[in-house]
């Protein structure tokens, strides 16, 4: 099998809220190593299907060995699932019974040096989750000028440390360019002072490239779309688990989900329903974190929100005027 390690978070929890149809269709939007898809196909029969998609050719060639000894039909896809309505059209899966999204950086990436996502091994400047990708985390340290370095340490690091580190990186790249995770690293050290450092708790380079990871990847600016795209091709009473690791992902996902949910969304005044908006879905639940188990063996859990929700059947028009 290809050297793809990657443990994936809440698997029972989050297999157990979405397969509902041994005979469904299942999307993994975030294929990684497959174990999400590989533990639902072990709950589908041979008519059920996977359609796994990823931008990374190695978390496919890892899936492909994994997913050999599951009797439902498995696709791949090789893509960014910004395209899953391009997707699903192309695989002719316009009605599905769950989708899965696992969202974030895969253990494999940040265990692989050379993919540049770690602060802790020196490395080239790279953080692509697509190795083909034109853009790289080199071009946004050497190349962003120091007030939009500020807006996404602040926005996607939420570090309050993020002018004074845009102005160190700036300084130092004037003098020559930034190639490296270590330098970077040592310069974000240089620019959070030395008594922050050993009261705070954690890396100082955590949040920055955590920040410099999601512009590179447009991580944020995908999600909502991606989501509203997951609930429309879900057949009645399927269903879509999200995956979060942090709060800027999950605030998307929460919000999203809320919205499609909602009924009416007239004035309260009003006393007809003019709008005609109906519930997509409804929520299962509150957001299931794991458990201590689980946080024992997989730090990477601890901050972990898995969100399920379901297609409700199609909405009949109600014109009647609202109780008040």
């Amino acid at each position: 099998m290809a050297d793809f390690h990657h443990v994936s978070v809440m698997l029972e929890e989050t297999v157990r809220g979405l397969v509902t149809d041994p005979d469904g269709t299942y999307v993994d939007c975030t294929l990684g190593g497959a174990g999400h898809s590989h533990r639902i196909a072990e709950m589908l029969t041979p008519a059920g299907r996977i359609i796994g998609i990823d931008q990374d050719e190695e978390a496919i060639a890892a899936a492909r060995e994994r997913l050999q000894d599951v009797s439902c039909r498995v696709d791949i896809v090789h893509d960014n699932f910004r395209h899953l309505e391009q997707i699903l059209q192309a695989q002719n899966a316009t009605q599905v019974a769950g989708v899965v999204f696992d969202l974030g950086v895969s253990s494999h990436q940040i265990d692989t040096p050379e993919r540049g996502f770690s602060y802790i091994q020196d490395a080239p400047l790279d953080m692509r989750m697509d190795p083909e990708a034109d853009f790289s985390a080199c071009d946004v340290v050497n190349t962003y000028s120091e007030a939009d370095l500020n807006r996404i340490f602040h926005d996607y690091g939420e570090e309050r440390w993020s002018k004074r580190i845009a102005q160190f990186i700036v300084k130092a790249r004037s003098e020559k360019p930034i190639g490296t995770t270590g330098e970077l690293v040592n310069i974000i050290c240089q620019a959070v002072p030395k008594a922050v450092r050993r009261a705070e708790n954690g890396h100082p380079a955590k949040r920055i490239f955590q920040a410099i990871r999601i512009e590179v990847n447009d991580e944020l600016g995908i999600l909502a779309g991606a989501f509203r795209t997951a609930v429309h091709h879900l057949q009645p009473g399927g269903r879509i688990a999200i995956i979060t690791f942090h709060s800027l992902e999950d605030r998307i996902a929460k919000q999203t989900l809320k919205e499609m949910a909602r009924g009416c969304i007239c004035p309260p005044e009003l006393p007809v329903c003019v709008c005609h908006h109906h519930p997509e879905i409804r929520l299962l639940g509150k957001p299931i974190q794991a458990t201590a188990a689980e946080l024992d063996h997989n730090s990477r859990s601890r901050s972990a929100k898995l969100r399920l929700a379901e297609k409700l059947p199609p909405y009949e028009e109600n014109r009647e005027r609202r109780e008040p």
